[in-house]
């Protein structure tokens, strides 16, 4: 009869194998799951985008004597800047008129300044980098997204362009999203 041989040590290489495999997938899958988080941060931050568009286009809406003016109030006043020095946020707009936290008690004009003033400080607040304008344009989307300077619209034609920009997170460059309303 033949002795057999036991061989040492051959099921802990087998262990190490294991081990060693098992950290690499475990790394990988780390590593989709920071990315998979910063892409939804940068979901979140178009989302907000979207919901502030959608904002300001309900307060004009709700504001229809300002929005068909000759010039109208809303692209006049959007320009505008927002100084992020100071809290709260100071937009340089016209002074609002205190009564003007409703549309009563305020003229079409003064409750405009008081939508775009407290539209500018939510895009600056909720948006990193967060600017956005309004204007008048005959075509959809003229510009280039290269900024609110700009911009691109000629101020001429029947729809209004809601253009927002803000800086992403994840890759340092700015996004933009844009959205039009024809009254």
């Amino acid at each position: 009869m033949k002795q057999q041989q036991r061989i040492n040590g051959f099921t802990l290489i087998e262990i190490l194998i294991t081990v060693l495999i098992l950290s690499i997938g475990l790394l990988g899958l780390a590593g989709l799951q920071v990315s998979s988080m910063k892409s939804n941060h940068s979901s979140y931050l178009r989302s907000q985008a979207t919901i502030m568009a959608y904002d300001i286009i309900d307060r004009m809406r709700a504001n229809p004597m300002a929005v068909q003016a000759t010039i109208t109030d809303y692209v006049a006043n959007s320009s505008y800047t927002v100084t992020k020095s100071s809290t709260p946020y100071t937009v340089s707009a016209p002074a609002v008129t205190s009564a003007c936290t409703t549309t009563t008690g305020c003229t079409p004009a003064q409750m405009a300044n008081t939508d775009i003033n407290q539209w500018r400080v939510e895009l600056a607040t909720q948006l990193p980098g967060g600017v956005g304008i309004i204007c008048q344009n005959k075509d959809n989307d003229p510009d280039t997204g290269t900024g609110p300077a700009a911009h691109g619209c000629d101020n001429t034609g029947p729809q209004y362009l809601i253009k927002i920009w803000w800086t992403d997170d994840r890759t340092g460059t700015p996004k933009r999203f844009v959205t039009s309303y024809v009254p």
